[in-house]
C-alpha cells in the first residue's frame, strides 16, 4: 500500500482525525511538488494545542516536527534497527531524478513509508517463520 501523507494546508483537527481513523501516530507532510516538509505526530500536535502554540483550525504545517531520522530504501535492516533504538519512528525514502520540460533535472526523495520498532519486529518475526517453513533447497 502507498504511504499516508498529509498536505501542509490540512487543518490540525482534520490531520488528527485522519491519523486516528487510519490508526497512525505520525505521518509525513508533503507539499504539492512532492518535497518532504516534515513529520506530524499526534503527540506533538496535542502538546502544541494544549500549550496553545497552535489551534485546531491551524494548518498542519504549523505543527511540523523537523527533527526526525530518515533511512533510504536500500539501507540495511541493521541501520534501521540502530536508528529505532533512539527514535520512535523512521521515515523510509527513495531517491529519484525528476526531469522537467526544459530538460533540467533535480534529485528528489519519495516517501516509501514510516517504520516503527513494532513494524521491524513484525517483519523479522514473519521472515523467520517463513524461513523455518520453507524448504532449505529450492527446486526448479
Amino acid at each position: 500500500p502507498s504511504p499516508l501523507t498529509l498536505a501542509p494546508s490540512l487543518s490540525c483537527q482534520k490531520a488528527m482525525e485522519v491519523l486516528r481513523e487510519k490508526a497512525f501516530d505520525q505521518a509525513p507532510v508533503i507539499d504539492e511538488s512532492g518535497e518532504i516538509l516534515g513529520m506530524v505526530t499526534l503527540d506533538t500536535m496535542l502538546s502544541d494545542i494544549l500549550a496553545e502554540k497552535v489551534k485546531l483550525s491551524d494548518p498542519v504545517s504549523a505543527a511540523l516536527c523537523k527533527n526526525f531520522k530518515q533511512v533510504h530504501l536500500t539501507d540495511r535492516l541493521s541501520k534501521l534497527s540502530c536508528v529505532l533504538k533512539s527514535q520512535s519512528f523512521v521515515l523510509v525514502v527513495h531517491d529519484h531524478t525528476r526531469y522537467e520540460a526544459d530538460g533540467s533535472a533535480s534529485q528528489r526523495q519519495t516517501v516509501f513509508g514510516v517504520v516503527t520498532a513494532i513494524d521491524l519486529l513484525n517483519f523479522i518475526t514473519a521472515h523467520e517463520q517463513q524461513q523455518s517453513q520453507s524448504p532449505s533447497k529450492c527446486s526448479i
